[in-house]
């Protein structure tokens, strides 16, 4: 994945998504060629050349400044979590380096400072995110939640771990766990896009999304917009097969001096339904990860719901 090249298809597909009127040009009743802003308009928006933007876009120029870049995401009206991918992926450029003196990310794993930090959450659903969204660790009723149905000790062999964004589109208890899944498969292919821009030369990253492309109709459509999502909070309705409905939010934080991974934590309202299921879901899953028989359960879900 060349930085310069991804960089040129963001400037695009962030281009063709704007109208003259959403930035203040005007509007004649000429039939334009392309959709969204031409060339012309964004670099004049932006206070640069045409010549100048043209072969940014297309690659050709190397050199943007910090300035250049702000002044397109002031253009193109870019969100904080935009802004920033498109300094990820002019970075290369700035550096100048060459593509084949710069060394793969180096492989991933948790300390046991993270796995302390994982146990001092007790039953509260965690799971442990590497750079690619691979799973690095997950407590008992993480695993319970987003993948029962899987081994729970995947996350220790690398050549095992499941991987957020292979579930979301390849697993068909993932697609059911989400009651809007097209918004959950918004925000897997949105944080790849960061990933894309932060780790250009991961060759696993590299795989990763051309498995999923060769695979997933729906996450091609998705990839071609070139849309990024920050890793920061989302509420999603899940239905688990075991506890049923429940509205949750997912809480991501950046796990101290690891660089590119993310704890995600899940709760839900003080008092509701939804957090007597995530309860539920922890007194029936056990130590091994698996489920307790229902004549061991300490009541059933009727009664707790």
């Amino acid at each position: 994945m060349k930085s310069k090249s991804q960089l040129g298809r963001f400037l695009r597909t962030r281009r063709a998504q704007l109208q003259p009127s959403d930035v203040g040009l005007p509007e004649f009743d000429e039939r334009r060629r392309v959709p969204g802003l031409r060339r012309d308009e964004l670099a004049r928006l932006a206070g640069v050349s045409e010549s100048y933007y043209t072969r940014l876009e297309q690659g050709l120029s190397r050199g943007a400044s910090t300035e250049v870049l702000d002044a397109l995401a002031r253009a193109l009206r870019l969100d904080e979590t935009e802004h920033r991918h498109l300094h990820d992926l002019a970075d290369v450029g700035r550096r100048g380096g060459n593509d084949r003196t710069r060394k793969p990310p180096a492989p991933e794993g948790i300390t046991e400072t993270t796995r302390q930090l994982i146990d001092a959450f007790g039953d509260t659903p965690v799971i442990v995110l590497g750079r690619r969204s691979d799973v690095l660790a997950w407590n008992r009723t993480g695993h319970a939640l987003f993948a029962g149905h899987l081994d729970p000790k995947s996350p220790q062999d690398p050549a095992q771990r499941p991987n957020t964004a292979r579930l979301v589109f390849r697993d068909a208890h993932t697609r059911e766990l989400y009651e809007d899944w097209p918004k959950k498969a918004r925000d897997a292919v949105g944080r790849l896009r960061l990933a894309v821009g932060r780790y250009p030369d991961d060759p696993l990253l590299a795989a990763l999304i051309g498995e999923l492309v060769m695979h997933s109709p729906e996450f091609t459509d998705l990839w071609s917009a070139h849309r990024v999502r920050a890793w920061d909070t989302a509420a999603y309705r899940m239905r688990h097969p075991l506890v049923g409905p429940m509205d949750v939010t997912q809480q991501a934080m950046p796990v101290p001096n690891e660089q590119g991974q993310r704890l995600v934590a899940v709760t839900a309202m003080a008092g509701s339904a939804s957090q007597t299921a995530l309860t539920l879901l922890a007194q029936i899953t056990t130590p091994d990860g698996h489920t307790r028989p229902a004549t061991d359960n300490p009541s059933t879900l009727s009664e707790c719901l």
